[in-house]
């Protein structure tokens, strides 16, 4: 064989290597990634379906209850003009209580009940994450546009 073609065939298959490379990347990338949503944008069907994504907003009052098991969870999430059940077979954060951010993150079901895998409470009073800051922000001035 000439040199000429094994430096072509050493050159292809670095080629071939590092496409494949760059695929597994992406591929990998594409599956641990993890959108944000309100709970109005969940009712406007732009939440993906069977797929993992995060919903943001407050805990609503009144809405926490602990089954007898001890960890399972059931609460609603809301941006202050829809409201979404959520449920949490886990220990949940310190911080997290009802009128309080929180982030959870999981899959919504048949029935538009949200299966939480992972739950965030907000650190502080004085913290939002900018995404759910203008979430609520813009649902509570839809709520106000209707109610008028």
């Amino acid at each position: 064989m000439k040199a000429r073609n094994k430096r072509l065939l050493l050159v292809g298959g670095g080629v071939a290597l590092l496409v494949a490379a760059v695929a597994l990347v992406l591929t990998a990338f594409q599956q641990n990634l993890v959108f944000f949503h309100t709970p109005s944008e969940v009712y406007e069907g732009k939440a993906p379906t069977g797929r993992a994504f995060r919903i943001g907003g407050m805990v609503e009052e009144g809405s926490i209850r602990r089954e007898a098991d001890g960890l399972t969870v059931s609460f609603a999430i809301t941006d202050t003009a829809k409201v979404i059940p959520v449920t949490y077979r886990g220990t949940l954060p310190d911080l997290f209580q009802e009128g309080k951010g929180a982030v959870v993150q999981g899959m919504l079901d048949a029935g538009g009940h949200f299966r939480a895998t992972e739950v965030l409470a907000k650190h502080d009073e004085n913290y939002m994450p900018v995404e759910a800051q203008y979430a609520i922000d813009q649902a509570h001035k839809a709520a106000q546009t209707v109610q008028q």
